[in-house]
């Protein structure tokens, strides 16, 4: 995956180009990169990048035209939100992704942070997200720890969760996204190897 790039950058689409050029036949992707992430996103030098950045529609139109994965990260809401604020990051990303059908999306983390927790009703909004025959390119992406506590958190989760998984099993992707575990067991036993 390439990454190294700061997607509100007008001319991070020149970086992966010349990335792919110096190493051909080596990537299939870019990302993790993050658009909207907790506390980090305003840490990241340059522009900051938002869903609606016509450098971040520079890209992922790139990535369609050159058959390049995306990982994308950005959170489904903010932290620490305040009773009835307006969650735009919803309608942004919805936008998003319908500007971008040629462009295969993985979303990290299903939106979820270690403080951005899942909004109410998550599952059934990725669930029509899915259902919805214009958003193909769509992939939902459970790894890291994080995600497991919150979709384990109460019987009433797990089950939607699963419903979900099991109604578009091959648009859910797991993978290892550990931070930092206490003892390298703790990933043979999550995940079943080493």
């Amino acid at each position: 995956m390439i990454t190294g790039f700061n997607p509100a950058d007008m001319y991070a689409t020149d970086h992966i180009k010349r990335v792919l050029t110096t190493f051909p036949g080596v990537f299939t992707g870019i990302g993790e990169f993050s658009i909207h992430k907790e506390f980090v996103s305003s840490k990241v030098a340059g522009p900051v990048a938002t869903l609606n950045n016509p450098a971040l529609d520079r890209i992922l139109d790139f990535c369609a035209e050159s058959g390049l994965l995306v990982i994308l990260h950005n959170d489904i809401n903010m932290p620490f939100p305040k009773s009835g604020q307006e969650n735009w990051d919803i309608e942004q990303i919805k936008a998003l992704f319908a500007r971008h059908r040629n462009t295969p999306i993985i979303w990290a983390h299903c939106g979820v942070g270690r403080i951005v927790r899942p909004i109410k009703d998550q599952m059934a909004m990725l669930d029509k997200a899915l259902a919805n025959p214009q958003s193909g390119n769509i992939y939902i992406d459970i790894s890291w720890t994080e995600v497991a506590k919150y979709v384990t958190e109460t019987p009433e989760a797990t089950a939607n969760t699963a419903a979900v998984i099991n109604k578009y099993p091959d648009r859910f992707l797991m993978g290892t996204d550990e931070v930092a575990p206490s003892d390298q067991s703790i990933l043979s036993e999550d995940i079943g190897y080493v």
